[in-house]
């Protein structure tokens, strides 16, 4: 009748259980007929996502028996995740506070579902249930997924939409729910990037590996390196920007379409925050990029029409800015946070094979169209 097994200490009682499916079902009660608990297939590691599953099964209410199926995400603190061994020792309670896992829930349990501009919605949140002190389930209205490639159209869609996000005058308040903002670029910088990405760019033999060397030049040695040489002046440069509300992670994986469901469903909201406007760009556009799930080819024309779409969205709230300055900011942030570690390090322990040297060759693609790009922006 009930076998939940799969959720471990996550799971709750059948009478829990009960009330939260009358909630999703919006009946008074219900009687649990069956209920089973399952393994949510996912192939990307998450810095503090500890599992996901679906639950579901068979309910009885006044009107009759109703099948069910909920969502339940189970997160956790980063310290939990197999990711935080490689952060060294001193800078452990940094990384922590960069990414603070309770955000997630407190988004959640906030009233954005209610502010966020049309055409963009979130799961319900039925329950969000602590496990411990350093955990917690949240158990979320299941979405029936569309997981169709995008293609450009709807890319431009989402970067509206992202753009009315950013500068929504409701949405704006609860901006501050995950304490972000330029702070948490300095600290990514300060951390991972100055200790991480920075000396193994620094590093003759990252460049010499054979998953780098045919598709890393020289050029692209050079330049990325003239990027860490001017960090200084890009942060300083960045921090002059407009900033609005960011999802903080908007790649297709993210922004769900779901059947029977206008616009787009926003899911994940571990990196949610503020951030300087166009920030949700770069996911946006290199999220697959990244993965190779998408020619680095595309990016030129992709990001002409998600930027023109991202300001469009700007001003549809009522904020009016010069797409030259959201460009730069864009620029800026994508260099930071996806081109200066496009060297696939969490590769180069593996065995080079096709797949890796796929992965290699649209990483190197991708950071020459950074580089140009924010060459291209730069003011003087």
């Amino acid at each position: 009748m009930h076998d939940r097994t799969a959720l471990g200490n996550a799971d709750i009682t059948d009478a829990q259980l009960a009330l939260i499916v009358a909630d999703s079902l919006g009946v008074e009660r219900v009687d649990l007929l069956c209920s089973r608990a399952d393994v949510a297939p996912y192939d990307l590691e998450a810095l503090t996502t500890a599992s996901r599953h679906w639950v579901r099964g068979r309910a009885k209410h006044s009107g009759g028996e109703e099948e069910f199926a909920i969502f339940v995400k189970v997160i956790q603190s980063f310290a939990r995740s197999a990711m935080f061994a490689f952060v060294p020792e001193d800078l452990r309670a940094e990384a922590l506070c960069m990414v603070p896992w309770e955000a997630e829930a407190r988004v959640y349990l906030s009233d954005l579902g209610d502010r966020l501009p049309s055409g963009l919605s979130m799961p319900r949140a039925l329950a969000v249930v602590d496990i411990d002190a350093a955990s917690a389930a949240l158990w979320l209205e299941g979405v029936d997924v569309d997981d169709r490639s995008w293609t450009d159209p709807e890319f431009g869609t989402a970067a509206y939409l992202l753009g009315r996000l950013a500068a929504s005058v409701s949405v704006r308040p609860l901006a501050c729910l995950a304490d972000r903002g330029m702070a948490s670029v300095r600290g990514y910088v300060g951390g991972r990037v100055a200790h991480e990405v920075i000396p193994a760019l620094r590093d003759a033999s990252t460049w010499s590996h054979p998953l780098v060397q045919p598709w890393f030049d020289d050029r692209l040695r050079r330049d990325l390196l003239g990027v860490v040489d001017h960090l200084p002046a890009l942060l300083d440069e960045l921090e002059t920007l407009r900033l609005g509300t960011a999802h903080g992670d908007a790649c297709p994986r993210n922004l769900l379409r779901a059947r029977g469901r206008e616009g787009l469903v926003l899911i994940d909201f571990g990196f949610w925050g503020e951030a300087p406007l166009g920030f949700d760009l770069t996911q946006l556009l290199v999220g697959e990029v990244q993965l190779d799930e998408r020619s680095a080819s595309c990016l030129p024309a992709l990001e002409a029409l998600c930027l023109r779409e991202y300001v469009r969205g700007l001003s549809a709230e009522g904020t009016v800015v010069p797409e030259r300055h959201v460009r730069r900011a864009h620029a800026i942030c994508m260099m930071i946070f996806a081109g200066l570690s496009a060297i696939p390090f969490e590769n180069l322990r593996s065995a080079p094979d096709q797949r890796l040297h796929a992965i290699s060759r649209t990483r190197a693609q991708s950071v020459r169209f950074m580089l140009d790009l924010l060459a291209s922006t730069n003011p003087s």
